[in-house]
C-alpha cells in the first residue's frame, strides 16, 4: 500500500526517516526518484545518520558508488551503499560497476537515479518519488 508524506523544511527530515524505517521492515533496497534539486541526496543523508554513520554523506554523481558504516544494535559492523547511476547511458555500464553485488545482499542499498536498472531490482525493493511542492516542501510517495 502506498504511503505518501510531506516533508516541510530541513527539520521534517529525521521525523519521516524514521517513519521510513518503520515501513521498510526487513527491506535493504531502495530507489530515489526525482528532479535534480527534489532532495533525494539530503534524505539519504538523514537515512545514513539515523542508522548511525559517521561519515560525511554526500553524493556519489562521479564515482558512482560510496560506501559507509554504521554498528548495529549488536554491535557489528554494516554497511550502506549509496549509488548515483545519472550518469549511466547503458544497463551493460551498471553490470560493469558489479550493481548485482550491492543489490544480492543484506546490506542496505540506496540507489538515486535507478530508472536504468529497474529491470533487475529485487521484487521487493522499495521506490521512493520525490516531487518538489515549493522551496522549503517535498512531498515523498513510497511504494
Amino acid at each position: 500500500m502506498p504511503l505518501e508524506w510531506e516533508i516541510i523544511g530541513l527539520s521534517g527530515i529525521d521525523e519521516q526517516v524514521r517513519k521510513l524505517f518503520d515501513f521498510l521492515g526487513e527491506r535493504r533496497k531502495i530507489v530515489f526518484r526525482g528532479e535534480i534539486g527534489a532532495g533525494k541526496t539530503t534524505i539519504i543523508q538523514a537515512f545514513c545518520r539515523h542508522l548511525g554513520v559517521q561519515q560525511p554523506v554526500t553524493s556519489p554523481t562521479f564515482s558512482l558508488a560510496n560506501e559507509y558504516h554504521y554498528l548495529d544494535p549488536d554491535g557489528q559492523v554494516r554497511y550502506v551503499y549509496h549509488l548515483d547511476l545519472y550518469r549511466l547511458k547503458r544497463l551493460e555500464e551498471a553490470l560493469d560497476i558489479g550493481i548485482e553485488e550491492y543489490l544480492d545482499n543484506e546490506c542496505y542499498c540506496l540507489i538515486e537515479w535507478p530508472e536504468l536498472i529497474e529491470e533487475i531490482l529485487p521484487d521487493d525493493t522499495v521506490r521512493i518519488n520525490i516531487s518538489i511542492v515549493d522551496d522549503s516542501t517535498r512531498k515523498m510517495l513510497i511504494l
